[in-house]
C-alpha cells in the first residue's frame, strides 16, 4: 500500500513515535516500515534544538518535515517535546504549555485539512521497570554501548513528572492517540503495524491509470 500511497500523492501519513527513553522508537522504525520502498518513506529524529531553531517559534523547525503527498514520515519524538520535557524541567510555565498545545492542534488540524495527512500518533508505553533494565542493558552490551548515555539515568529519575504532562499532553489533543504496550517487542511492533495498515485502508489507496495519472 506504500507504493500506491507514492504513486497516487493524494494523501500523506504521519507517524508520531513518542515514549521514554529506550521504549523502542528505533525499533519501531527497523521492524514496521522496513519492507516499504524506499521513496515513499522517510525518518527524522528530533534533538535538542539548534541555535538557529531556538531563534524562531518552535513549530518552525517541525512544518519543514511534514509529509508531502505520497510520502510516510516518521517522526522519532515530535513537536510534543516541547510540551514534554520543557514542562518537566521548568523551562515553561503551564500557561505557556496550553498555547503551544493549541498551537499544535491547529498545525496538526492544517496537514490534515489542507494537505490529506493521516496523523498517527503512537505513544509506546514502557513501564519504568523495564525502561531501567533496557537503560542497563546499554551500559553494560557491548553492542549496545553506542546508545548508552549516562543522562537518560538521570531523566527517569524524573518517570512520574513526565507521565503526569505525557497524560496532560493527550487529554488536550485533538487528534487521539494510541497507547502501545512496549515492553515486549514483537507486540509493539504488531500493534503499530496493525494501526498503520488499518489506517492506509481506510484511503482506498489505488494505483493511477494512464486516465487519471
Amino acid at each position: 500500500m506504500a507504493e500506491m500511497l507514492y504513486a497516487s500523492k493524494k494523501n500523506s501519513i504521519l507517524v508520531v513515535l513518542q515514549g521514554m527513553d529506550a521504549s523502542g522508537k528505533d525499533g519501531v522504525v527497523k521492524s514496521v516500515f522496513a519492507d516499504c520502498p524506499a521513496l515513499s518513506i522517510d525518518a527524522h529524529a528530533f534533538k535538542k534544538p539548534t541555535e538557529e531553531e531556538m531563534a524562531h517559534d518552535f513549530l518552525w523547525r517541525v512544518h519543514k518535515y511534514a509529509p508531502a503527498k505520497g510520502l510516510i514520515k516518521l517522526f522519532i519524538r515530535s513537536h510534543y517535546e516541547d510540551i514534554l520535557i520543557q514542562r518537566v524541567h521548568k523551562w515553561i510555565d503551564d500557561k505557556k504549555a496550553a498555547m503551544r498545545l493549541a498551537a499544535i492542534n491547529n498545525f496538526e488540524n492544517t496537514l490534515v485539512e489542507d494537505n490529506g495527512t493521516t496523523i498517527i500518533k503512537c505513544y509506546l508505553h514502557l513501564s519504568h521497570e523495564r525502561q531501567l533494565e533496557k537503560l542497563e542493558e546499554r551500559r553494560i552490551e557491548p553492542e549496545k554501548q553506542w546508545k548508552y548515555n549516562p543522562a537518560d539515568f538521570e531523566e527517569s529519575k524524573l518517570w512520574d513528572q513526565y507521565m503526569k504532562y505525557y497524560e496532560d499532553a493527550m487529554n488536550g489533543s485533538e487528534i487521539p492517540w494510541h497507547i502501545i504496550p512496549s515492553d515486549q517487542r514483537w507486540y509493539r511492533n504488531y500493534c503499530v503495524a496493525e494501526i498503520v495498515h488499518a489506517a492506509m485502508k481506510k484511503l482506498k489507496l489505488a494505483y493511477p491509470t494512464l486516465s487519471n495519472a
